[in-house]
């Protein structure tokens, strides 16, 4: 068997079972990688009873190290816990680059941490959008300055989420790629005959219900859209805190006969929801890029959104209506989307959403940003701790001491296990 060209291991605390736009990234980008000819391994922590070595399609193997989530599907921060299992898969699959995902899982930062004391090469990729005002978001930004202070590349999934990182990080702008996420146009496709709008108009909400989708915004939008249009209704998919309002809402207003309330749709179901609408409508209040858009284009439907974040990058203007997040403002462009509806050919969007987002592209592109790491200069600890120093007066001198304990706890397990008594696990290509 050919010698994979590189060895990536991705880490996240974001991966299946759980469903999300991080876990579709991480899923889609590593089975192009495997396609391309690398060994591609994924490091997560348990899920239930999911715990241990995994194997998903095409042969992607996958880590479910016994750590259990403790808030938001994030394991608890231990800081130096995770480096002996950490060491353990490196060793074990050779690795040549650790790719980590989203600036809020713990599991990566510390996997990030971990590889860089141990010499390796490391990429990180941002999903998110953060502010700088309250208390959350300066504690994050501090943390992420301390974790990207010592990547070889970064890559974001827009160019207003490569702003707002190297904003919040201080990373010099050269190191920091933009790469879109990308949708499977081969599962996403419009229907076979397209429900008609002559009667009916069916608008379509796949989203988590909760503050940050904009729910609050729907509770005001629907009744006003519903007022305005008698034929129509409303698909909404989804689960979250904000269920509750959206069926007092539809209690309120006797929408019942009008507003669908699905509740948490598997992803394998997306796209059987997506068909029976007409137009998308995505109401976030922050979004760095928003896959549901691409997936709502792809099987043909007209999409409506807030104006936020890098949404505006994502689609073509003629396939799509943005509006503020506001509810007046967002009537408005269901009304504009109304009208432009019968002009709106489902297939020739899919064609065209075929031709704009690849996850082939997406890989071919990472590949560029893994070449560029690997060619970076490898430093020395003297080195490395002066990045840290100027991430601040106190903040510098705490992330040097935090990496010079890492530094001899990796030197001790060196003493206590040598690397050359882990055993290297065999390449199996499950690939013909």
């Amino acid at each position: 068997m050919a010698e994979p060209k590189l060895r990536v291991l991705m880490v996240s605390d974001f991966f299946f079972p759980n469903f999300g736009g991080v876990e579709n990234h991480i899923y889609y980008l590593s089975q192009c990688l495997l396609n391309l000819g690398h060994k591609v391994v994924v490091m997560t922590h348990a899920y239930g009873n999911r715990t241990g070595v995994r194997y998903m399609t095409g042969g992607l193997k996958v880590y479910y190290v016994p750590w259990r989530p403790f808030a938001m599907q994030n394991t608890f921060p231990t800081v130096y816990a995770t480096l002996p299992i950490v060491r353990t898969i490196l060793r074990r699959e050779r690795i040549t680059v650790v790719h980590g995902h989203q600036a809020f899982s713990t599991l990566c930062h510390e996997a990030l941490m971990h590889a860089r004391t141990m010499g390796y090469r490391v990429v990180f990729t941002d999903h998110s959008l953060y502010g700088f005002a309250d208390v959350g978001s300066i504690h994050m930004n501090k943390v992420l300055q301390f974790s990207l202070a010592d990547i070889d590349q970064a890559i974001c999934v827009s160019h207003t989420s490569k702003e707002n990182t190297v904003l919040r990080s201080g990373l010099p702008p050269a190191k920091v790629f933009m790469i879109p996420n990308a949708v499977d146009t081969a599962m996403f496709k419009p229907a076979s005959v397209r429900p008609s709008a002559a009667d009916v108009i069916t608008i379509v909400v796949i989203s988590r219900l909760v503050y940050r989708k904009g729910a609050d915004l729907l509770v005001e939008v629907i009744p006003e859209v519903c007022r305005l249009y008698p034929n129509v209704r409303f698909v909404v998919g989804g689960d979250g805190p904000k269920h509750v309002r959206l069926e007092e809402m539809r209690e309120k207003h006797s929408l019942q006969d009008r507003v669908e309330m699905l509740g948490a749709v598997p992803h394998s179901r997306v796209r059987s929801v997506l068909v029976t609408g007409h137009i998308f409508l995505n109401s976030s209040l922050t979004e760095a890029f928003c896959i549901a858009i691409l997936e709502a284009a792809s099987c043909g439907l007209l999409t409506v959104s807030t104006r936020v974040g890098g949404v505006p990058e994502v689609l073509p203007d003629d396939m799509v209506v943005l509006a503020e997040p506001d509810p007046d403002d967002m009537v408005r462009a269901i009304e504009k989307a109304i009208s432009i509806l019968p002009s709106i050919n489902p297939e020739e969007m899919h064609i065209r959403m075929k031709k704009l987002y690849s996850w082939q592209d997406v890989a071919k592109r990472t590949e560029i940003v893994y070449d560029r790491a690997l060619k970076c200069s490898n430093r020395n600890l003297l080195e490395r701790l002066s990045r840290f120093l100027s991430c601040g007066a106190w903040a510098g001198k705490v992330f040097c001491m935090v990496m010079i304990i890492d530094y001899l706890l990796w030197r001790l397990l060196q003493l206590l296990q040598p690397d050359d008594d882990i055993e290297e696990a065999p390449d199996i290509n499950f690939r013909h």
